[in-house]
């Protein structure tokens, strides 16, 4: 019976550690997801705004080739709004 309370008390005490170990992944995550978007909306704007995508690159610390990427979305976005 004492072997059973200690087991459900261990028990307890490793999914509450798991619990919170699964919460700080996740809120770390969602920060790192938070900052790559912000950038990459700073990055567009500082293309839209027709700044070169070398100095972009180096502002932001994103690759040329990243910004590139952005490029071809902004290109495509103010596309869409001459033809709407």
């Amino acid at each position: 019976m004492e072997e059973s309370v200690v087991y459900q008390e261990i028990l307890r005490e490793g999914l509450a550690k798991g619990k919170a170990e699964g919460l700080a992944k996740g809120k770390a995550e969602g920060l790192a997801k938070g900052k790559v978007e912000a950038t990459n909306q700073i990055a567009l704007n500082m293309l839209r705004s027709n700044m070169s995508p070398d100095l972009v690159a180096q502002l932001t610390g994103l690759t040329l080739k990243q910004i590139q990427k952005l490029q071809k979305i902004a290109t495509k976005q103010s596309s869409t709004r001459k033809s709407s």
